[in-house]
């Protein structure tokens, strides 16, 4: 199991467009063969951060999820929107267990 937890900025003024496009791409790769989750967040408190989490079944499907057409459009439109300090990190874990 591949976990990915990070987070990126988008200018708070920009947030209302920023929605729809971090919708698009989350529906389109939940769709995704291996995904398990795949979600944005923006931070309650610090306007414009957002948290992001993603589990996939492998690393494989995780990197075939970065070559797809809604991954390139969305590159391209986070850049449009002033995207910066991304910091995302990719983690190997088992099934782990409920708290």
């Amino acid at each position: 199991m591949i976990v990915v937890v990070g987070q990126f900025r988008l200018p708070p003024e920009r947030m209302a467009e920023a929605r729809d496009a971090m919708a698009r791409v989350m529906l389109a790769t939940r769709a995704e063969v291996g995904c398990v989750q795949y979600n944005y967040a923006e931070d309650l408190l610090d306007p414009g951060l957002i948290r992001v989490s993603e589990v996939w079944d492998s690393r494989a499907q995780l990197n075939a999820h970065l070559t797809t057409p809604h991954m390139a459009q969305w590159v391209q439109e986070r850049s449009a929107l002033g995207l910066s300090e991304r910091a995302i990190t990719v983690y190997e874990a088992d099934a782990g267990t409920a708290l």
